[in-house]
Formats: structure tokens, sequence, C-alpha cells
């Protein structure tokens, strides 16, 4: 692991962090004290997204009764 200095980490940033995004770890010091580890951030793993129209929990079952048609005092109750 590499040691630098606060002046460096500032004049080359990019430099560092392109190194970083590689896998290299620094440590940035003030004088001769270590005060920091620039170190790569471990990437989120995101679960995958559904596709449209996946299913996601359990499938809803819908009765055949569902579908059948009124009866007349079901049409009058509703006022049709």
């Amino acid at each position: 692991m590499q040691t630098i200095t606060t002046h460096e980490a500032k004049t080359h940033l990019s430099r560092y962090l392109a190194e970083v995004e590689q896998g290299k770890e620094f440590i940035i010091a003030r004088g001769k004290f270590a005060v920091a580890l620039l170190t790569p951030v471990p990437k989120a793993v995101l679960p995958p997204r559904p596709k449209v129209g996946e299913c996601l929990g359990p499938v809803m079952e819908i009765p055949d009764s569902a579908f059948a048609p009124l009866s007349e005092e079901e049409l009058a109750e509703w006022g049709l």
C-alpha cells in the first residue's frame, strides 16, 4: 500500500482515483502521520428487476363464479 501526501492527493486526485478503481489502496498522510485510507467502495449488488407482467407473489386464483352473470335481484340492487 502506497503512502501519499495530502498535496499529492489534491494534485493528482484523478490519477489516484483511476488506480483505486483498479483495486489499489493509498494511505493519505499529513506530514508524517497517516490520516486517511483511499480504498475502493464495493459495488452494490442489486436484485434483478422483474419483467413487465411477471408475478412477484403467489398466483391469485379467480373462481369461475366471479364471471357468472348477475341474477335479476342482484341487478336490481345495483339499479341496473
